[in-house]
C-alpha cells in the first residue's frame, strides 16, 4: 500500500484517523490503535514478512533489555547482547537483500553454478526497519536513550506506518518521549495535512510524470544502436529529467511520513533542506536524506575514527567504508557500488583541496555540483553497467549518436 493509492487516501488513512482521535480519551489506546493499524498496512503489501518484521520488534525488544541490564554491571554480556542485535538486523538484511548477488559473484569467479541460490522476494522496507531497530540498540548500549519496557512501544517505533516503508530513519531518542506526551492539536494537524498534500503532488504530478521520460529514454537505451540511437540531447533530456525524478520522489515521501506524523501529533526531523542549491558535492550529502547520512555518520563513520584520526590514510579508509556502505545499502548491484565509489572520489578530492573553504566563485561551484550530480544519477539509474556505458556514451555521442 503505497501514500499515493486510492485504497490508502480513500480508506485506510480516514479509518486511521477516525479511530485515533475517538480514541483521544486514552494515548495507551490510541497508541494499540496506530500499532495495529502499521502492522495492517504492512501485512496489505507483505503478509507473509509481516513475521519477520514481528520477530524484529521482538528480538530487538529483549535484547536492548539485555543490554540496558547489563551495560554497567557486566560489558561482557552487554556487548554480547548488542553483537546479536547486529547479526540478528544485519543478517536479516543480507539474506533477503544480497545473498542472491552474493552467490553470483561467487559463481561468476568459479566459472559456473558452485552455488544455487533461488531469488526470494525482498521485503518492502527492511532497509529502513532494520537500520531504525539496530540504532535503538546500539543507542540503549550507549547510554544515549533508556531501554523500552513495553513491547508495544517498541513496536510502534519500528513500525509506524508513515516512515515505515521507505523512512525517514528515526531515531527512538528523537520520538521516545512523544509516545506518551506528545500532543495532538488542530494546528499540528492542519500543518501535517498540508505538508503531506504538498509531498502527494511532488509525488503524483511530477515524480511520476518525469518518470515516464526517464524510463522510456533508458529503454530506448537497452534497444541498442542497432534498433534505436538514442542522440546525445535525449540522453542529457533523461539525466536532468532523472535528477528531477529522484529528488521529488525521495522528498515526496519524507514530506508525506513527516505530514502523517504530524496528523498523529508526532514530530519527525527533516531529511531533505533544498540539496540542489549545494556548492559542493559535501554539501549536498549534509542536505540530501539527512537521516540517512546522520546514520552512516553516527553508527560507521565516527565509531570508526572519523576525519579526527592521526594517520589521514585511516581518514581515507573511513571514507571509503561509509561510501561502500552507502552504495550496497541502496541496492544488490554493481551499479550502486561504483556510484557509492564515484561520491567516495568526489567527497575525498574535495577534502584534499580544502574546496568548500574557496571563497567566491558561488556559480561555478554550483554548477560543478549539479554537474557531478547529474553524472552520479545516471549511474545510480542504470540498471546494469553495459547499460551504464551506453547510456554515458550516447551523453558525448561516443556510440555514432546524433545530436538530436
Amino acid at each position: 500500500m503505497v501514500f499515493s493509492s486510492v485504497v490508502f487516501l480513500f480508506y485506510f488513512l480516514p479509518i486511521v484517523l477516525l479511530g485515533y482521535y475517538g480514541l483521544a480519551f486514552s494515548r495507551t489506546a490510541q497508541n494499540i490503535w496506530l500499532l495495529i493499524a502499521s502492522i495492517i498496512f504492512y501485512a496489505w503489501g507483505e503478509p507473509v514478512y509481516v513475521f519477520l518484521l514481528l520477530i524484529s520488534i521482538i528480538a530487538n525488544y529483549f535484547l536492548s533489555l539485555i543490554v540496558s541490564r547489563y551495560r554497567d554491571r557486566n560489558i561482557t554480556k552487554a556487548r554480547g547482547a548488542l553483537i546479536a542485535a547486529c547479526i540478528i538486523n544485519l543478517g536479516f538484511l543480507f539474506f533477503f537483500k544480497y545473498l542472491g548477488f552474493t552467490c553470483e559473484i561467487i559463481n561468476g569467479i568459479a566459472g559456473g553454478n558452485l552455488i544455487r541460490f533461488k531469488a526470494m522476494a525482498m521485503p518492502i522496507g527492511i532497509s529502513f526497519y532494520t537500520f531504525q531497530a539496530l540504532s535503538y540498540v546500539i543507542d540503549v548500549y550507549r547510554k544515549d536513550t533508556e531501554a523500552q519496557k513495553n513491547p508495544l512501544w517498541v513496536g510502534l517505533y519500528i513500525t509506524f506506518f508513515p516512515q515505515l516503508v521507505a523512512g525517514p530513519i528515526v531515531r527512538y531518542k528523537t520520538i521516545a518521549d512523544q509516545i506518551i506526551n506528545r500532543k495532538s492539536t488542530w494546528n499540528k494537524f492542519t500543518s501535517g495535512l498540508w505538508r503531506f498534500a504538498i509531498g502527494l503532488s511532488k509525488k503524483v504530478l511530477l515524480a511520476n510524470n518525469l518518470a515516464l521520460v526517464v524510463d522510456n529514454i533508458y529503454k530506448l537505451t537497452l534497444t541498442g544502436a542497432a534498433k534505436y540511437s538514442v542522440p546525445v540531447s535525449m540522453a542529457w533530456l533523461g539525466s536532468i529529467a532523472y535528477t528531477l525524478q529522484i529528488y521529488f520522489d525521495f522528498s515526496a515521501y519524507s514530506d508525506m511520513a513527516i505530514g502523517l506524523g504530524k496528523m498523529f501529533g508526532f514530530e519527525f526531523d527533516e531529511n531533505f533542506n533544498y540539496p540542489y542549491i549545494s556548492k559542493s558535492i559535501g554539501e549536498f550529502w549534509r542536505r540530501w536524506h539527512i537521516s540517512l547520512g546522520t546514520w552512516f555518520k553516527e553508527y560507521v563513520y565516527f565509531p570508526l575514527g572519523g576525519s579526527r584520526v592521526k594517520n589521514k590514510d585511516k581518514m581515507v579508509r573511513n571514507i571509503l567504508i561509509v561510501w561502500a556502505l552507502t552504495g550496497i545499502w541502496h541496492g544488490a548491484y554493481w551499479t550502486f557500488i561504483f556510484w557509492g565509489l564515484f561520491n567516495f572520489i568526489l567527497l575525498l578530492t574535495e577534502r584534499i583541496f580544502n574546496f568548500e573553504k574557496i571563497k567566491g566563485h558561488d556559480g561555478l561551484k554550483h554548477a560543478y555540483a549539479l554537474i557531478m550530480l547529474n553524472f552520479g544519477w545516471v549511474i545510480f539509474r542504470a540498471d546494469n553497467l553495459i547499460e551504464l556505458r551506453d547510456y554515458i556514451g550516447n551523453m558525448f555521442g561516443m556510440n555514432g549518436n546524433a545530436f538530436y
